[in-house]
């Protein structure tokens, strides 16, 4: 590992962390809690407690845990109605595990459940921001998973490395380590290539490290994978915030880290303004508006996005609505806050600011998408 990569996440480089833990690690084959792991784990999060650092938990589990009990096929996965009902049963199991392991340590947890819109809502983000803010000011330790009892197939994040990471935001945290059934990134498939060789540090996320992801997961258990851990190491690296993959298949996985430094580190980016990281980070946008090269030039430069530089239009979406900005090559270049309705924005796309007026038939909005309500990616 570089000298000092694993210091961006003790206590003084990061006084507020997430840590992900994944099916395979908190459930066995069997279907039941591997305890003795899990107890490690929060003897390890108890010391970094003690050393001052405030931790939030985002935990899978309870759809494996549920199945178990509810003897259900594929690991509670066969159907949504499956996961759903798993879930439901297999949230109490879990709640109650972090609550006996952590009080064991003398440390208070708390349960909080979340959709997909309690984090994509502005008004429900700034809620969880502040009941997460309030928790770890009381020195609570918070266990958070998705609320898959509710959550369907469209509006769900469908894997907790992206909520580990959109959680760090809400929190204010500085970094997020993600305990995995891998240890870390690799430039090939370590399971298929002998040859692969560990990247243990990542300053910027372009497409070459995103080439390198290979959508399995090594226990077939969870539901993330490299992809979804890259995805979750843009989120939290645009806001600010460091991320690290680490193995969690030993005994003491955060304290082996800091000893071994193992595992894959996201430099941060640098912060961003508190609406423009909720922009960058969400995950679910109603359309999108693709520019030319111009409009990609003036958008990195911090200009807004003007119709003339709009190439094409796509989604239903309302004045008000999240939408994507993609660049010739069709990659998402920006996220904002739609100023028009599609309909109207395709009917002006292309055309210059002196013409809205006659082809809308009303006065004219300034820009399609404003740099206020904008977020580059």
């Amino acid at each position: 590992m570089v000298a000092g990569l694993t210091d961006m996440f003790d206590t003084a480089a990061c006084p507020r962390l997430i840590v992900k833990v994944g099916s395979s690690l908190l459930v066995g084959p069997d279907g039941a809690v591997r305890r003795e792991w899990l107890t490690s784990l929060v003897a390890d999060i108890a010391a970094r407690h003690r050393a001052g650092q405030e931790i939030a938990i985002v935990s899978s589990g309870a759809i494996a845990l549920g199945a178990r009990r509810l003897k259900l096929p594929k690991g509670g996965r066969a159907s949504l109605e499956d996961a759903q009902a798993a879930a439901a049963t297999g949230q109490i199991a879990l709640s109650g595990t972090w609550a006996e392991l952590l009080g064991g340590e003398g440390l208070t947890a708390a349960q909080m459940l979340v959709t997909l819109d309690d984090l994509e809502d502005r008004r429900r983000y700034l809620n969880a921001s502040a009941t997460l803010a309030r928790l770890l000011a009381l020195r609570v330790v918070p266990v958070i998973n998705e609320n898959d009892s509710v959550a369907t197939e469209e509006i769900r994040f469908g894997d907790n490395d992206r909520l580990a990471a959109r959680v760090a935001q809400a929190a204010g945290a500085q970094g997020v380590i993600l305990l995995s059934d891998v240890d870390g990134l690799y430039d090939a498939n370590p399971n298929s290539n002998p040859d692969a060789k560990l990247i243990e540090h990542v300053a910027q996320i372009d497409a070459g490290i995103e080439a390198m992801a290979d959508g399995g997961s090594a226990s077939g258990m969870g539901s993330g994978g490299m992809i979804s851990k890259i995805s979750a190491a843009k989120i939290a690296t645009t806001a600010g915030v460091s991320l690290a993959i680490v193995s969690g298949k030993h005994q003491h996985p955060l304290a082996r880290f800091t000893e071994t430094g193992r595992g894959t580190v996201f430099a941060a980016t640098g912060p961003a303004r508190a609406r423009k990281v909720w922009l960058a980070g969400r995950l679910s946008a109603r359309g999108s508006i693709s520019v030319d090269d111009g409009a990609v030039r003036a958008l990195a430069s911090g200009k807004s996005l003007l119709a003339a530089g709009a190439t094409r239009v796509d989604g239903d979406f309302r004045r008000g609505d999240l939408i994507a900005i993609r660049g010739p090559d069709g990659q998402a270049i920006a996220r904002g806050l739609a100023e028009y309705d599609a309909a109207d924005a395709a009917r002006i796309a292309g055309r210059r600011s002196d013409e809205h007026a006659a082809i809308l038939g009303y006065a004219p909005r300034g820009t399609l998408v404003h740099r206020s309500h904008m977020a580059m990616l």
